[in-house]
């Protein structure tokens, strides 16, 4: 593996539910503390401060660490585990999967099972089952065996996927690309201007609980108070059967993506421009974005006080908000290619110019 798969590795192989994320922070922590100063806001966020050749534009670069995941809410008599969701989950993907739960004595290896089919109605089997009926199976016969192994109500459970190389070598398969290429982008081109000249001053802030809320990007856009924004995030790939272009037009290996439209955002239009035009001087192919119809941290981000130019910047995987996704290796290296170049252009004069 080169570095960017072992970084890539160990972000999405790392646990780190909403809420949850000390396991995930770490292993950023270990990336960041070469590449800055780090802080630490009350709720878990980190934010690495990279000095430039001036104190400002206060330029923030954000991309949440939690993934969606699953919270233990009660067990039954007979050691069957309900579950809350943790974040956007699709139900129909949810049955037969493994999952580990994060104990106070460690992890807790099951399986989220439902009624068995073969003693299902003809009604019932043709119902989409819902995740209320679902369970978690740890192979436990009793309440005591359960709570025994260590499970607690509110233990987080997390998907148990490893990443994966595929076939071609440029596409991975993993858990959480949703927003851990986001991390990954972020520390990667922090990296690139660690020794190199950059006209700002770069905030850039692993967030916390992106999926139940952006509760994170809320309390670091206090905490950095930045004059513009960049959201590092995981867009939907729209190249799968079923999905037309004009449903949602990205594509594997075609280059990043740019949000025109999500659920709480439409972005500055003068820094989307210098993002687009930025592509085409560098010759990086970029996608634009259908709309999203979800939210992320730029929607807290941009209303920050008096308003914050912000931008979000997506790298296309296949089948997120699941057990496993897959992401395209030309799309994360033009992508931090791009982020470097934009950020070496931020300069105060041009940030001024957003909002004239």
């Amino acid at each position: 593996m080169d570095k960017v798969e072992l970084l890539l590795k160990e972000l999405t192989e790392a646990a780190g539910a909403p809420g949850y994320e000390a396991p995930v922070r770490e292993v950023i922590r270990q990336y960041l503390q070469p590449l800055g100063a780090l802080s630490q806001d009350k709720i878990g966020s980190l934010i690495c401060h990279q000095t430039g050749a001036a104190p400002s534009p206060r330029v923030m670069l954000s991309a949440h660490m939690d993934e969606i995941a699953f919270m233990v809410k009660y067990i039954s008599p007979d050691g069957f585990i309900r579950f809350h969701l943790l974040g956007g989950w699709f139900d129909q993907v949810l049955l037969a999967q493994r999952v580990v739960i994060k104990t106070r004595k460690g992890d807790v290896t099951g399986v989220i099972g439902v009624k068995p089919p073969h003693l299902l109605s003809a009604e019932e089997a043709g119902k989409v089952i819902h995740s209320k009926d679902m369970y978690v199976d740890i192979g436990a016969t009793s309440q005591a065996e359960v709570e025994e192994a260590g499970v607690r109500i509110g233990d987080p459970i997390l998907p148990r996927a490893d990443f994966v190389p595929l076939v071609s070598g440029k596409t991975y398969l993993a858990k959480a690309f949703d927003d851990r290429v986001g991390v990954a982008v972020m520390i990667t081109a922090l990296q690139t201007l660690v020794n190199q000249a950059h006209p700002n001053s770069i905030y850039a802030a692993a967030t916390v609980m992106e999926e139940v809320g952006n509760c994170g990007a809320a309390t670091c856009a206090e905490a950095i108070d930045p004059d513009v924004a960049i959201v590092l995030e995981c867009d939907l790939a729209g190249d799968v059967p079923g999905v037309t272009p004009e449903e949602y037009p990205t594509r594997l290996g075609q280059g990043p993506t740019i949000f025109f439209y999500d659920g709480m955002l439409i972005p500055n239009l003068k820094l989307r421009d210098l993002l687009v035009d930025t592509a085409g001087e560098i010759g990086v192919p970029l996608q634009i974005s259908g709309a999203h119809p979800a939210d992320n941290d730029g929607s807290y981000i941009h209303l920050h006080r008096t308003g914050v130019p912000t931008v979000v910047l997506g790298v296309a995987a296949r089948h997120i908000h699941s057990h496993s996704a897959i992401l395209h290796r030309k799309d994360f290296d033009r992508a931090v290619s791009l982020l470097v170049a934009v950020l070496l252009r931020l300069d105060e004069t041009r940030v001024a110019g957003l909002t004239i």
